[in-house]
């Protein structure tokens, strides 16, 4: 036999039997899996038969290390190095590093005009011989190039005529952990944190840091923020200094700078002072030379995160300055580095009877243009907190003269922890192509957080992650699309959702339409399955106080009340944010403003955010407000149930330990949106006074069943 034919052969086996070996999730979508098609794979192998990559700095070592890795798990060949120009050749480098080898084949121009992160790939001829060039205009440019190329090679796109410049849209793509020092993570959910503290710095080498910022660096991500902003002022003690340091060495070569999150009363906590105000000479110069020693530990550290005056942090406002006092106390000694401050904007007021909706933009907007310029000013996606969903946060858009960076939550805090299936990347669209009208029409929320690298040369978006230490990184394996959507939006903010889950599932599943096609159905309706079954037509803030998960919309004591989130009474629910009521509406510009305002125009998503009704309001569909209700809380349970039959689809076509992972866990997801359904409805019922329509299944338990399920709780220690 021809042994050309025996090799194709030999790699379709592999290939149909790649997809169903044992899995566990821990390559994440950089499998590398040998290509399924045989016809791309003898194209691939033409394209690819040398490399030609001087690698002299670490960060090229590092993308050498990665086309290596990626080239030789897909088409299954030890690759050959060379030094000399050949047919099938792929060059890598920098304009430095490689214009010795092809000069007359560079596009110098192109690569000059990329920023320091951008890449170049390109199809060219040199002395009649096909060639692919990867360049960036530095080392790490280069790098994101290589994982871009990878991409479409684990995507099977045609790599004839390639030439694609790329460069990120938005400066600065965060991380921002919440891991704690004692290896618990605040509402982490997929075990401990990856830092092992105690073995730090000397551990600095382990294999999972290093795969932590490959999976990075392939989306974009280049910042870590390693604690969490509820901070211990002990992680900026040189001890702990030091142990960060080991995680910057090792992030480094993929391009990751490390942040912390700064305790403002440090100065008071570890350094002695009887003070942290901002006024105060000895606590301004204090945190100088803090500064001063964590660049000596750490050359290329990036910056403070700050949660103040918040849920009882610390903060400015202690001593009457303003958080712009506070921000810029801490800019100044970080200005000299190069440093930045991302200073949070989640402060609201802990007062019944002021409306939390309207007090971030109440702190924020008067304090527009007096922050210094290396600082962020932090709003959360929406006004309350990582809502299913929210409208935007009516600050993108109202401070033209300090740049705003949007926190977004990864880690499913309020959306069913990793017990469910929910792909974000949906929710991240819908909130950065919200018009904000602040420069007319198309003044999108991206295009307001991209804006601000013309207008203040800085940008940034920060996501909470949700990677902990098990195995598959995320807990819910689909909860890696939610951490993988991030980072490919934080490139670029105007990326489609549904180009990102398919590009996700072809990396992590497979390249088969029978694959592909029920497995991107699931990811896109997840995330209204999971608003329809707890939180639809603008509920919010009705799940369990402590847990944050599974509901609690009867939740009522001194310290925090669900009844201010829906005021519900006999006659009526929902909150009057118009301008008659507590004038959130107020915040956004007019067209907005008048949309939110209007009950007419109000899209039905944010109904009972921004509107009180009655039980009997007639909805559009032609159902009272009650039934279309119920007919939503219904709606997402059935959902549940197609994903579930959706997923029996890919039975046999994926490995089995990945199928019987996500088949058990959406099993048990529809186990709790019938618990969300029945206690919510039957709690709303005892004020409606309203029936659940009799042809629909009736809630399992009464309403007492469920108000008394400890949190947090064991369906299979609970019975009536």
């Amino acid at each position: 036999m021809n042994t050309k034919i025996l090799f194709l052969l030999m790699a379709a086996y592999f290939s149909a039997c790649c997809y169903l070996h044992a899995e566990n999730g821990y390559e994440l979508w950089l499998r590398y899996k040998p290509t399924d098609n045989t016809r791309l794979l003898h194209e691939y192998q033409k394209k690819n038969k040398y490399i030609l990559f001087p690698a002299n700095s670490p960060q090229l070592q590092a993308a050498k290390e990665e086309l290596e890795r990626g080239l030789q798990g897909m088409l299954q060949l030890c690759l050959n190095e060379t030094e000399k120009v050949k047919d099938g050749t792929l060059i890598a480098g920098t304009l430095q590093t490689i214009a010795p080898y092809c000069q007359q084949a560079l596009l110098t121009d192109s690569i000059n005009q990329l920023t320091d992160e951008g890449y170049i790939i390109a199809s060219r001829k040199m002395e009649k011989q096909e060639v692919i060039i990867i360049a960036g205009k530095t080392d790490k440019g280069t790098l994101y190039g290589i994982f871009h190329y990878l991409r479409l090679m684990q995507t099977q796109q045609n790599l004839d005529n390639l030439f694609i410049k790329e460069n990120p849209k938005i400066s600065y793509r965060v991380l921002n952990h919440w891991d704690n020092l004692n290896g618990s993570i605040e509402r982490g959910y997929a075990g401990y944190s990856l830092w092992n503290w105690e073995r730090l710095p000397m551990h600095k080498n382990d294999d999972r840091y290093k795969d932590y910022a490959r999976a990075n660096a392939s989306v974009g991500i280049n910042g870590v923020v390693l604690n969490n902003v509820n901070a211990e002022a002990k992680s900026l003690c040189r001890e702990w200094l030091v142990k960060a340091s080991g995680l910057a060495d090792a992030f480094r070569p993929y391009g990751i700078r490390v942040y912390l999150t700064a305790k403002f009363s440090a100065p008071k906590e570890i350094g002695g002072l009887k003070t942290a105000s901002p006024k105060d000479p000895q606590v301004r110069e204090w945190w100088k030379k803090k500064v001063q020693e964590i660049y000596s530990i750490i050359p290329d550290f990036g910056g403070f995160l700050v949660k103040a005056n918040s849920e009882g942090q610390p903060g400015p406002q202690d001593y009457g300055c303003s958080h712009a006092d506070g921000a810029n106390m801490l800019a100044e000694a970080l200005e000299p580095f190069g440093g930045i401050v991302f200073w949070r904007a989640f402060v609201y007021q802990n007062e019944r009877h002021v409306d939390r909706v309207i007090t971030g933009y109440n702190e924020f907007k008067p304090l527009d243009g007096q922050f210094n310029r290396n600082v962020f000013v932090q709003p959360k996606n929406g006004p309350i907190d990582f809502q299913p969903r929210e409208p935007f946060h009516p600050l993108f858009g109202s401070m033209p003269n300090t740049p705003l960076s949007m926190e977004v939550q990864i880690t499913q805090e309020n959306l069913g922890h990793t017990h469910h299936l929910v792909y974000l990347g949906t929710l991240f669209e819908e909130v950065l192509q919200s018009d904000t009208y602040a420069n007319g029409q198309g003044s999108t929320v991206s295009k307001i957080l991209q804006g601000y690298e013309k207008s203040h040369h800085i940008s940034a978006i920060a996501g909470v992650p949700n990677i902990g230490s098990d195995i598959n990184w995320t807990g819910q394996l689909f909860g890696q699309a939610n951490w993988y959507a991030f980072g490919r939006l934080a490139w670029n903010p105007d990326e489609k959702s549904q180009d990102i889950a398919n590009e996700w599932i072809r990396m992590t599943f497979s390249n088969e339409k029978e694959v592909i096609a029920p497995i991107l159905k699931i990811m896109l309706m997840s995330r209204e399955t999971y608003v329809n079954y707890t939180m639809p037509l603008g509920l919010n803030h009705i799940m369990n106080y402590g847990t944050h998960n599974g509901p609690e919309p009867w939740h009522d004591d001194p310290v925090w009340t669900a009844f201010d989130y829906h005021k519900v009474t006999r006659d009526s629910i929902g909150i009057n944010r118009t301008k008659t009521g507590s004038g959130a509406v107020l915040q956004y510009h007019k067209p907005v403003c008048e949309q939110f305002n209007s009950l007419t125009n109000c899209p039905q998503e944010y109904l009972l955010w921004f509107h009180r009704l009655p039980w009997n309001y007639s909805m559009p569909s032609g159902r009272t407000l009650w039934n279309e209700l119920v007919f939503h809380y219904y709606k997402g349970v059935d959902e549940v149930r197609e994903m579930q039959q959706l997923w029996t689809q890919v039975e046999g076509k994926i490995d089995k330990e990945r199928y019987r992972h996500v088949a058990s866990l959406l099993k048990y997801q529809e186990e709790e949106a019938i618990w969300w359904r029945d206690a919510c409805l039957l709690f709303f019922q005892e004020y409606s006074g309203q029936p659940i329509p009799q042809e629909l299944e009736q809630p399992r338990h009464s309403l007492d069943y469920y108000k008394r399920i400890p949190f947090p709780y064991e369906w299979n220690g609970y019975y009536d």
